[in-house]
């Protein structure tokens, strides 16, 4: 079980200095997070990294209002381990999220266990959804190792701004075993949200960091990466999509919840998006 460090408002400035600061170089940290998954990856707890390398700003922040989503219950949040990843196209990936007003030791352990499978299957951060769990939750650490970086924990995020300046990417998802492709995306972010304890924080994200948070934010919104993508970049990956839907069908029995084959544009919001 992944020990995860529970990030308290005043923290989140270390917490989310990039994860380029250590051993590990920064062509090595981007070619780990091409072959990982959705931005699914983030920094190590308890070291303290100086001279930063991205400029980030976190304070705490009261009385901000989240839209009023439906509120997850107990069962929603109840779990067994050892959690597994979810693959597209499981209805899973699509369906609602509902916002956590609980903050106990069962989510707790849910964080420790997301951790858990994220090192396991060379993740750089993941979603709960894509652990079959439709609540409001993500968990990174863009160095990708258990025990270093630091471990970030963000639920019910919110975006409040986005830069308009948009950076291509080569993105790899968890829930899309071997299959990377190029996404545009805007190049910083600011977000509100809850830490482990409920409190709440906005934050300002920028370079690999904000990928990595808004491809995680995407699921909890029932966006996949590939929704993203121009016509051109998911030809290069249809038949690989393909091969997921068989398999699907293959192992459940019944036919794929959506076709890639005949999928039509997707409405998401323009390069990022509030919510």
């Amino acid at each position: 079980m992944a020990c995860a460090t529970w990030l308290r408002s005043s923290s989140l400035s270390h917490a989310l200095l990039p994860i380029l600061c250590h051993r590990t170089s920064l062509s090595t940290t981007l070619r780990r997070f091409h072959r990982l998954s959705s931005t699914d990856r983030f920094v190590p707890y308890g070291n303290r990294f100086k001279n930063p390398l991205m400029a980030v700003h976190a304070q705490a922040k009261r009385g901000f209002s989240l839209k009023e989503d439906e509120v997850a219950t107990p069962a929603d949040l109840y779990f067994e381990a050892p959690l597994k990843i979810v693959e597209y196209p499981d209805p899973i990936l699509r369906a609602k999220n509902k916002r956590i007003d609980t903050f106990d030791d069962n989510l707790k352990k849910l964080v420790d266990e997301m951790f858990d499978v994220m090192y396991k299957t060379d993740g750089i951060g993941l979603s709960a959804p894509q652990v079959g769990i439709n609540v409001q939750l993500m968990v990174f650490n863009p160095v990708g190792e258990r025990g270093e970086g630091e471990e970030i924990v963000l639920i019910n995020p919110r975006v409040n701004k986005y830069s308009k300046k948009l950076v291509l990417f080569n993105e790899g998802c968890l829930s899309f075993p071997g299959i990377y492709a190029d996404v545009e995306r805007p190049e910083s972010v600011k977000i509100d949200a809850r830490d482990i304890t409920g409190a709440r924080f906005t934050v300002n994200l920028s370079d690999l960091p904000a990928r990595v948070f808004q491809h995680e934010f995407d699921h909890l919104q029932g966006t996949l990466f590939f929704d993203r993508m121009t016509d051109e970049v998911l030809d290069s990956i249809r038949a690989e999509l393909q091969a997921l839907e068989k398999k699907y069908e293959d192992k459940t029995g019944f036919p794929s919840p959506e076709r890639i084959k005949t999928r039509k544009l997707r409405k998401v919001a323009a390069g990022f998006g509030k919510s």
